[in-house]
């Protein structure tokens, strides 16, 4: 892999081999560290982060986020039944998109389907399943990690050739910032994001003692294939209205829908560990899934074994499906314009 423009490179900041590719290309392994001791790990397959390590009350590191510990487990876990995807970055259209096709500028396009005769999360081989570049690294305050990825004209039947890079940045605030940009050489569709199962109480935990928020007065209708319908569900008197704090669901897979603001979307509190994790971002949809299905068929990290409370997913994206109905946000990127998407996971304590 070739690594350019890095600056202030320092020993601490030294990749580490995390494995290879069938194809014999190494994938690496990344950390930034904060001053206040947080630390992430991010490897270029795709885009993934493998570990996220939070500084609690007690002085311990709790990393929060689930993952595998060697590349030899993530390819593995895309031959599950239902992939769990886990810390990969989703594309390029995150969720379902109904039957696979969408019709843009007249023309119709047929996607690869694998979902019940759906397209999710890319198709066959989305982003999470390909090497990365890295192309700038950074240390010192506020450090960070650049991930380009150019996905070629009709790769997985999508039009145009699109090019992304996606920005991790740690904070001195304890923020994990991601902020993608994407360029096409001709008009297609689009929907990044990132895909972490968290867990405030750590990855070999429950997270069904922990409570959220969400911002929300509705989520998408959709049908048994969970395709929206197009119609909206209001959430008054209705078990997902999170507007008011309450327990992690067992189970959730829905999108719900958020007004653009510079405001809290949704929030994760763990009581044990005295911490919460706040959401922000420029999307109109937060995906909030629980039930994540590794069923003792792969060890996670730390041997541990996931189960389907083990985290809980904030997807931060458009909505799914959204090329098929005019009244939902635009989801098509012109040749010519640049796709912004902007996320920020901060880590703070709650008392």
């Amino acid at each position: 892999m070739e690594i350019k423009h890095i600056s202030h490179f320092q020993n601490e900041s030294t990749p580490k081999s995390f494995g290879l590719m069938p194809d014999n290309e190494e994938i690496l392994s990344f950390e930034l560290s904060n001053k206040n001791g947080m630390k992430v790990q991010i490897i270029n397959y795709g885009a993934t982060v493998t570990s996220l390590q939070i500084p609690v009350s007690n002085g311990h590191l709790v990393d929060v986020v689930l993952g595998f510990d060697n590349l030899e487990s993530y390819i593995a876990s895309y031959n599950l039944l239902s992939p769990p995807y886990f810390g990969t970055t989703v594309g390029r259209y995150a969720g379902r998109i109904n039957k696979g096709t969408f019709t843009l500028n007249e023309k119709t396009y047929q996607l690869n389907t694998n979902n019940n005769g759906n397209t999710l999360h890319g198709g066959n081989v989305g982003f999470g399943k390909k090497a990365w570049n890295v192309i700038n690294l950074t240390s010192g305050n506020n450090p960070s990690i650049t991930l380009s990825l150019s996905s070629e004209n009709l790769d997985e039947n999508f039009p145009g050739e699109l090019h992304v890079d996606l920005t991790y940045t740690l904070t001195e605030d304890n923020e994990l910032k991601l902020e993608y940009k994407a360029t096409t050489t001709e008009d297609t569709i689009i929907n990044l994001t990132h895909h972490s199962y968290f867990n405030l109480d750590g990855h070999d935990a429950s997270v069904l003692d922990q409570t959220m928020f969400i911002d929300a007065e509705k989520i998408l209708e959709t049908n048994a294939e969970n395709i929206p319908t197009g119609n909206f569900t209001e959430l008054s008197n209705h078990d997902f209205d999170f507007r008011t704090t309450k327990k992690c669901p067992a189970e959730i897979d829905n999108s719900f829908v958020i007004e653009p603001t510079n405001n809290a979307v949704a929030k994760l509190l763990s009581s044990k560990n005295n911490l919460q994790m706040t959401v922000y971002t420029n999307q109109p949809s937060v995906h909030v899934y629980v039930g994540g299905n590794c069923f003792d068929i792969l060890k996670g990290k730390e041997n541990t074994n996931y189960h389907p409370s083990s985290g809980i997913c904030f997807e931060t994206q458009n909505f799914p499906d959204a090329p098929n109905h005019e009244d939902f946000p635009n989801s098509v990127l012109k040749k010519g314009e640049e796709y912004h998407q902007k996320t920020i996971y901060k880590f703070e304590n709650i008392n």
